[in-house]
Order: C-alpha cells, then sequence, then structure tokens
C-alpha cells in the first residue's frame, strides 16, 4: 500500500500485521479521490476508523489542510504515528486513540470538518451510529461531504430520513463508496 498522489507520492505505508484493518487498493482510492478531487485541496478531513491511515494521508499528500485520524486499536494508532512520520504529514495530522464516537463528541465545538470518512468494520451499524450523531452536530462546515466505505450488502435507506442527499455512489466488487452532503436548513 502506497501513497498514490500529491507531495508524499510514492511512499509505502506500514499495515498492521492483524487483520483487523482492511487496507483501500490503490486502484479504489484512485476513483474515490478522483470523485473528491474538487473539495480535497485546503480542506479540514476526519478520517473515522483510520486502520493504517492511508485515506487521511492521502488527503493530506493531495493538498488538504488538516487531517482528524480516528481508531481505537493500538496497533493501528502506532501504525498510523509511523505512516505520518514515514509521509513527513505529522504537523498536519492528529491521532485521537478511541473510539469514533467518543471522538465526535470531544471534537464538537472544536473543530468543523469539510470531507468526513469512515470505513467502520461491516455489518455491525457503526456507520448509521455515526451518520446519526453528524446529523445533528455542528461538526460539518457548510457543504461538507460525508464519504461511507460499507460492504454491498449495507443498506443506507435511511439516509434521508437523516437529513441527507447521496451525491454519487460507486460501487466495487465487495463494497461501495458513498458519498453523502446533509441538507442545509
Amino acid at each position: 500500500m502506497r501513497v498514490i498522489a500529491g507531495k508524499a507520492r510514492r511512499i509505502l505505508l506500514k499495515s498492521p500485521k492483524h487483520f483487523k484493518t482492511r487496507p483501500t487498493s490503490d486502484r479504489t482510492k484512485e476513483t474515490l479521490f478522483n470523485v473528491l478531487q474538487p473539495i480535497i485541496c485546503g480542506c479540514t478531513f476526519l478520517d473515522l476508523f483510520s486502520g493504517t491511515g492511508g485515506i487521511g494521508i492521502e488527503a493530506l499528500s493531495r493538498g488538504a489542510n488538516s487531517c482528524v485520524f480516528v481508531d481505537n486499536d493500538r496497533e493501528a494508532i502506532r501504525c498510523i504515528r509511523e505512516n505520518l512520520e514515514k509521509t513527513r504529514l505529522t504537523a498536519e495530522g492528529e491521532i485521537m486513540a478511541r473510539d469514533a464516537l467518543s471522538a465526535l463528541r470531544q471534537l464538537e465545538g472544536r473543530e468543523r470538518f469539510d470531507c468526513v470518512f469512515m470505513d467502520p468494520p461491516y455489518d455491525k451499524e457503526l456507520e448509521k451510529e455515526v451518520l446519526t450523531y453528524l446529523s445533528t452536530s455542528k461538526l460539518l462546515a457548510p457543504g461538507a461531504w460525508v464519504v461511507i466505505e460499507a460492504s454491498n450488502q449495507t443498506d443506507f435507506d435511511y439516509l434521508e430520513e437523516l437529513g441527507y442527499n447521496l451525491i454519487k455512489e460507486k460501487q466495487y466488487k465487495t463494497n461501495k463508496h458513498l458519498f453523502a452532503e446533509l441538507r442545509e436548513g
């Protein structure tokens, strides 16, 4: 796994030795960032369920101003820290070693994000919990995008009810990315 574009291009990233993380493939990451390209430069980025930190690091490499990385796995946190050092992006990154919801509560009132990316463990409905929280919080900047990586079997029929507009859905062999925006008002 490597950074595919920007100032840290071609730098290989470390992955945790255990199998709890699913690093995003280079091809999927390229497709993801082709969609995100218009909003990445200068944005504040939140990488929930960060794993290796590869998505947030890619965002920083491509011009995001800052990224908060959130994961509650000790090995993943060590890996994110090492990857930020290796890419020389430590100054732009903040690591929060906690579960996603407690991190969101801690960030409330302190930070507003232009892009939130989450890749939670599949089939545990953690994305629904996060989307529900974000729908009533002050963490999303106006026009912010929320990107969810999930299995193809995950149902998101509740998005509209929570106040989100689906911008785009991109399906791959076993998973998908949903790009959503919270309706204003």
